[in-house]
């Protein structure tokens, strides 16, 4: 097996020059991103370092309450996003909650049933493997969420008369709001059926390419490849349907009523 090859300060320098460039030819065609993307680049750059430090002081340690701790922080920064990525939102605490909630149910429960009962490591909660498994699941079902919401609102706001309609002819909240739960469950799913369809054909997925590259059997990453895209599939699945589910019906009251003035826009 080839020693894997390290990289040093001046190699991430020059794959950052390829950002400059890109940044500049950007403002040259007045895309107006440029200064997005560098302070992008910049805050992954100080974010995934203040990450690789907290993780080799979580492995070196093993402790429950510091990886309890840094699964609270991916959980609520994740939901974040969720949130802040919708253009009509709910508005207050639920706003978040839509987001959170499925999030948790589904990424938590998937990554602990995975690392208990297929990849059976011991103690289950190990670092190297709980966390990097459940930021991995986090990702993904974050995209499908913050996706399905913003489509349903959308949805719901563009469709209003129709809904209404449906309800003045007798059919019930979810009865008439159930096409636009479907298309938005569908748009949501749609990133990563269209992952799973070409890995290995068009792109070689992230983790796979980690572990060749850091020297690992190719058969073994294709391993844990087909794992990790089968789990982060049901994660995002289940935590789409749960919030889709959830939003619509928050989107009416008690006397089946659509209630668009539960929703805000900040933009």
């Amino acid at each position: 097996m080839e020693p894997i090859i390290k990289l040093s300060v001046l190699d991430l320098s020059v794959s950052a020059v390829f950002i400059a460039v890109l940044a500049a030819l950007a403002y040259r065609m007045r895309l107006e991103i440029s200064r997005v993307l560098i302070s992008s680049a910049a805050r992954a750059f100080i974010q995934l370092s203040l990450v690789g430090i907290a993780l080799k002081f979580i492995f070196e340690t093993s402790n429950p309450l510091w990886i309890s701790l840094i699964s609270i922080i991916m959980l609520l920064s994740a939901a974040r996003e969720v949130y802040g990525r919708q253009k009509r939102k709910h508005s207050g605490a639920s706003g978040f909650m839509m987001g959170a909630l499925p999030l948790m149910v589904s990424s938590f429960t998937i990554t602990i049933l995975a690392l208990t009962i297929i990849i059976k490591i011991k103690p289950w909660y190990t670092p190297q493997y709980a966390i990097p498994l459940l930021g991995m699941l986090l990702g993904n079902t974050m995209t499908g969420i913050a996706l399905g919401l913003d489509r349903l609102s959308q949805g719901a706001w563009d469709r209003k008369d129709e809904i209404e309609a449906r309800l003045m002819l007798g059919h019930k909240a979810q009865d008439a709001i159930s096409e636009i739960k479907k298309d938005s469950i569908r748009s949501a799913m749609t990133p990563i059926i269209n992952s799973m369809s070409v890995a290995g054909l068009v792109s070689l997925p992230g983790m796979m390419t980690g572990q060749i590259l850091g020297g690992n059997p190719p058969m073994e990453a294709v391993k844990y490849q087909i794992l990790i895209i089968f789990l982060i599939a049901c994660a995002s699945g289940f935590g789409v349907i749960i919030a889709v589910h959830a939003s619509s019906a928050r989107l009416f009251d008690a006397r089946q009523r659509l209630r668009l003035d539960r929703l805000k826009t900040d933009r």
